[in-house]
């Protein structure tokens, strides 16, 4: 019998993308400290917050498979989560435009005790945007649920030049590598039946 499997998270952008390997799932959030700690790379945060979230939900879910994943955008060495208001959207939006820079997105796998782990960098060169335009652009509402303060699937992309890298991981959770991973442990997404096929 196969395994239920659990996305740790509330976006609906990360189950739309895992909807794509058509599999059954449940979205469950893992409510967990996203705070960075000092001297932490972004790179260490992303892939700590998607390992943090799959583990969370492991003691409450027993036998179950759960995906975690997390997304920061780096300025730098500086991670950027998610906006608390306009003026931190301001400040992000701002620094961000007329660079490229990199978008870390975190995914990890809980299952049968064992967490796997893997790491996704991007690089998304973003245009110079002006406090009007980042005003308007919050007005939609779309900043305040993304990392960097902005929505490479939404409206930000007419603000995007270039993406070199994984668009999936940008929006959130990046399908290949998603993909792989269940893979490793025996559910493979090419069969719409989950057949686990470490009992087969």
């Amino acid at each position: 019998m196969s395994e239920s499997l659990i996305l740790a998270s509330a976006s609906p952008q990360r189950a739309r993308l895992l909807e794509q390997l058509g599999l059954a799932f449940t979205a469950i959030p893992a409510d967990i400290d996203e705070t960075p700690r000092a001297g932490e790379t972004p790179e260490a945060l992303a892939e700590r917050l998607a390992r943090t979230k799959a583990e969370a939900l492991s003691a409450a879910y027993p036998g179950a498979r759960i995906l975690g994943s997390d997304t920061v955008v780096a300025y730098g060495n500086e991670a950027f989560g998610k906006p608390v208001d306009l003026a931190d959207a301001i400040r992000m939006l701002t620094a961000l435009g007329g660079t490229t820079h990199r978008v870390i997105t975190g995914v990890a796998l809980f299952s049968a005790g064992v967490t796997e782990t893997c790491t996704v960098v991007s690089e998304v060169t973003l245009d110079v945007l002006d406090e009007a335009a980042i005003a308007a652009y919050w007005a939609t509402g779309e900043p305040q649920g993304a990392a960097g303060a902005y929505a490479i699937q939404g409206h930000a992309g007419q603000f995007i030049s270039h993406l070199s890298g994984s668009f999936s991981a940008v929006m959130g959770l990046p399908v290949y590598e998603t993909a792989a991973l269940l893979r490793a442990t025996g559910l493979d997404p090419l069969y719409q039946n989950n057949v686990d096929r470490r009992t087969a």
